[in-house]
């Protein structure tokens, strides 16, 4: 552990209902994680040229923190990297977001200032990412929305008013130029009727890639990312959480679904647990580095520098091959998660509860009236992407035929949903607007027996049969949405405030 008195909690999103606090992060332990992004901006020049020849347009958010109990500032590991002093001191032009733009904890004025800089220095940029792919097409279709505003302001050179934060307003006055001809650019694009194809290459017509996250959950994004880049490849570099950085994509010219990492021993302590063994695991189980099987499953287990010890993140890995005596992996699943947008992630326990408070205040609302079963799914055709919930209603008092046709009862099902939602989903709704609204959709009676049918019919046990909590297969979400028959969507915003990501509880589970 360093000497360095400075330091901060990193809190990770964890699966389960509550935010946990890791160990502290310190100046020594954050030259460990910037010697991996080291090594991943190596690895990005070797494959292709230029790179240092122009800047990257990286749209970078930080979110709000508090405090501990014992008064230590609390954040997440991507805020506490922006906020660093290695972040802060990177070479002029690297990135053409400005760093004050960065460090604004007010999303729109945030991405407002970050679009209009890497509008105003399109010719420069080389690359185009963000952390998640879903950021990333949050960014594109902010600038399908707000391309008016963004045209007048480079036209006149001004700033809009609606970005109040002074650093912020001081840091674009840097970039910000009078540009009649770029602004009738913007507006040319803005104003086309068409559904922005190839509208990232356009805009910035030296980029040569798309650096994002699309492994996972992210992967679901990979289509509509080629739709608007006109087939920019996209590199996935690194594979990293909140707890250390775990591996480095060797190979990243590849396609986004052969993926693999190539573990880093420095980053970490490195074990590996076999799926099969995860339910009663034991340190006797344990595979170490160099003793993992090419396509065997395991959940990834670290010893940190900041004071984890065989520490379980929760994320099942497939290996793929060795580089050297180095295991490269492939990301599978989160264990247990069912839904993720993008930094959230909503296991089963979370979905179960949160359908139950909707369900009860369902029968206060229409007695008689209950959730006879459901399923879930993440819908990315939207962006932001939501949280798509398929509810079976049943009527229990003895009238077969009653329904609920009161949306506002079912809108505030929606509501009551989101409020039992944890504290990461709330903050990705409330502060970020990285997720849209959830929706409920009510399927006609019968809907879950066809789909017991339907698995039945291609190879399931009738007898082990389990109506699953998130459904992926297209077939499957074809025959739901095509008994669906009302959609309702969350009319509010559900409760969040930075405190509930580290209550006295919390801290004493951490």
């Amino acid at each position: 552990m360093s000497s360095t008195a400075a330091g901060s909690w990193v809190a990770s999103s964890s699966p389960s209902s509550t935010s946990k606090l890791l160990a502290l992060i310190t100046i020594d332990i954050l030259l460990v994680r910037n010697g991996g992004h080291g090594s991943e901006h190596a690895c990005e020049c070797r494959y292709v040229a230029g790179l240092d020849e122009g800047s990257g347009l990286y749209f970078h958010f930080v979110k709000s923190g508090t405090t501990t109990p014992g008064g230590l500032p609390a954040q997440t590991a991507l805020t506490s990297l922006f906020k660093s002093y290695f972040f802060q001191k990177l070479p002029p032009g690297a990135f053409t977001s400005p760093v004050a733009a960065i460090l604004c904890e007010d999303a729109f004025q945030s991405m407002y200032a970050q679009v209009l800089c890497g509008l105003c220095q399109r010719r420069r940029v080389v690359r185009v990412g963000a952390v998640f792919a879903s950021g990333l097409l949050r960014a594109v279709r902010f600038f399908q929305s707000n391309w008016e505003q963004l045209a007048s302001d480079i036209e006149a050179g001004t700033l809009t008013d609606r970005v109040t934060d002074p650093s912020v307003r001081e840091a674009v006055a840097g970039v910000l130029r009078p540009d009649p001809e770029l602004a009738r650019f913007i507006r040319y694009e803005g104003s086309s009727n068409g559904d922005g194809a190839g509208i990232i290459a356009r805009i910035w017509p030296n980029a040569k890639y798309l650096d994002t996250i699309v492994t996972g959950s992210m992967a679901q994004y990979v289509p509509t990312l080629n739709h608007y880049s006109g087939g920019l490849p996209i590199l996935s570099m690194m594979y990293a959480s909140s707890e250390c950085n775990i591996g480095i994509n060797l190979r990243p010219m590849c396609d986004p679904s052969e993926v693999s990492y190539t573990i880093m021993p420095n980053m970490a302590y490195v074990e590996f647990l076999p799926v099969d063994a995860a339910e009663l695991a034991t340190a006797s189980q344990l595979v170490e580095l160099a003793n993992v099987e090419v396509g065997r499953e395991y959940e990834l287990v670290v010893t940190t520098y900041a004071g984890l010890c065989r520490y379980r993140v929760g994320d099942v890995l497939r290996v793929t091959g060795f580089h050297n005596a180095a295991p490269q992996v492939r990301f599978v699943r989160r264990s247990n998660v069912v839904l993720s947008i993008e930094s959230d992630k909503t296991d089963e326990a979370d979905l179960q509860r949160a359908v139950e408070r909707a369900a009860t205040l369902l029968r206060q609302l229409h007695g008689g009236v209950t959730v006879l079963d459901f399923t879930s799914r993440t819908c990315t055709e939207t962006i932001p992407g939501h949280y798509v919930i398929y509810w079976e209603l049943l009527a229990v008092d003895g009238h077969e035929n009653k329904s609920v046709d009161d949306g506002d009862a079912l809108e505030r099902c929606c509501l009551e949903m989101e409020e039992a939602m944890n504290s990461v989903y709330r903050q990705s709704r409330v502060a970020d607007g990285s997720i849209g609204p959830l929706e409920i959709r009510i399927v006609r009676p019968g809907t879950f027996e066809e789909l017991a049918d339907y698995a039945v019919s291609h190879g399931a046990s009738i007898d082990q049969y389990k109506v699953p909590r998130r459904v992926t297969a297209p077939p499957v979400i074809q025959l739901l949405d095509s008994r669906v028959v009302s959609s309702h969507f969350s009319p509010d915003l559900p409760h969040w405030a930075p405190a509930q990501m580290f209550n006295s509880t919390e801290a004493a589970s951490g």
